[in-house]
């Protein structure tokens, strides 16, 4: 499914903040969902890129990716990939996905993501991203074990 043509896609904002926080405790109940406070950190860090989808001027989604290391060739890392409740299904993940790929312009890009989350992994997966490791317990809450994946640089297109 197409995202709705309504949807706009811009860069996540301080003022975000709030609505990320409960956005993430709707989505990510037992695994230590971001507070406000994370995301204002997050996005004040020079090497954190954070994109936003929005209906009608409300946040329906967000992604974050982080680039690693001082000097190039760098890796980059997604942070958070995450969308309302509501509005999934339509594709405003897979170009959040997108938008955070492009910025880290064909580099090497890690994940990880909870084992029993299928839609994620076939999300990644259908763009490249391999599984490289089992990292167990990850997530402190709830306990549960995540795949690490990787996306391996692409070539630059012209």
């Amino acid at each position: 499914m197409t995202a709705p043509a309504d949807v706009v896609y811009d860069g996540l904002r301080i003022g975000d903040a709030d609505r990320c926080a409960e956005l993430e405790a709707q989505l990510f109940p037992g695994d230590d969902p971001w507070p406000a406070v994370a995301f204002v950190r997050e996005l004040e860090s020079r090497h954190n890129h954070y994109v936003a989808a929005r209906v009608d001027g409300t946040l329906v989604g967000y992604a974050g990716i982080t680039r690693l290391g001082r000097t190039p060739p760098f890796e980059y890392e997604i942070h958070t990939i995450g969308v309302d409740g509501a509005f999934q299904g339509r594709g405003i993940g897979r170009r959040l996905l997108d938008l955070i790929l492009e910025i880290a312009d064909g580099a090497t890009v890690f994940l990880e993501v909870r084992t029993d989350n299928a839609a994620a992994i076939g999300l990644y997966e259908s763009v490249g991203f391999a599984r490289v490791g089992l990292r167990k317990r990850y997530y402190r809450v709830s306990g549960a074990d995540a795949y690490t994946m990787r996306l391996d640089p692409r070539e630059k297109r012209s």
